[in-house]
């Protein structure tokens, strides 16, 4: 924890994620975890001024997967996970595009095994042109909570760094790094990942029986 953050503004934040949670998961390990998701963010994100917001984010995220993984929380729709390498670029459409489409159907997360610092600009103005708007979003590493809670994983990319758990379907989309491309090539990336996830979609429309 960096010295610079008042031990006051966890605190803070840990008890309105433990009322949130209360009856899902236990105060310590929802203190664990907001701590935990400020470090993990520290050690790579560039955007200081944010930082806490974007780990009591982070840290709702991981804890709502934790209480879906350990069955304390009811998924009524599947739940996919994106996985590249940095998080900014491929997952982050990726996912977007299933919550896009999916209109309440899925819901999708994004995470990678290398954070970037920020997600690539050029990303974010392509996918702006299709009315999706990725400016709030924000790399994240991949975590055994959010892999816990996943129906589906697909990876794009990141090769042996994504880990493998027993009970997790995982399918492998070969699609190529944008980072540093000219925006003709990220839509094509994006085009592409767009019919990818269409048809993903409808094949989680056959396939999905929610929990009881």
């Amino acid at each position: 924890m960096s010295a610079t953050v008042d031990r006051a503004v966890f605190d803070r934040t840990a008890v309105r994620l433990a009322a949130r949670f209360h009856g899902l998961v236990s105060v310590d390990t929802v203190k664990r975890l907001v701590i935990d998701s400020y470090q993990q963010l520290q050690s790579t994100s560039r955007i200081g001024a944010y930082l806490v917001v974007l780990a009591e984010r982070f840290a709702t995220e991981r804890l709502t997967a934790l209480a879906q993984a350990e069955g304390r929380l009811a998924k009524p729709v599947p739940e996919v996970l994106f996985v590249c390498d940095a998080n900014a670029g491929r997952s982050q459409m990726a996912a977007a595009l299933a919550i896009a489409h999916g209109r309440g159907r899925v819901h999708a997360r994004s995470a990678g095994t290398a954070p970037a610092a920020e997600l690539e600009l050029a990303v974010v103005e392509v996918m702006a042109e299709i009315g999706v708007d990725l400016s709030a979003e924000f790399p994240k590493p991949l975590t055994d909570e959010l892999v816990g809670a996943a129906d589906l994983v697909i990876t794009l990319g990141c090769g042996g760094a994504c880990a493998l758990l027993p009970g997790v379907r995982y399918l492998d989309w070969t699609i190529p790094d944008p980072a540093g491309q000219p925006l003709d090539e990220l839509r094509r990336v994006r085009d592409e990942l767009d019919l990818l996830v269409i048809d993903l979609l409808a094949a989680l429309d056959l396939q999905w029986s929610p929990d009881a």
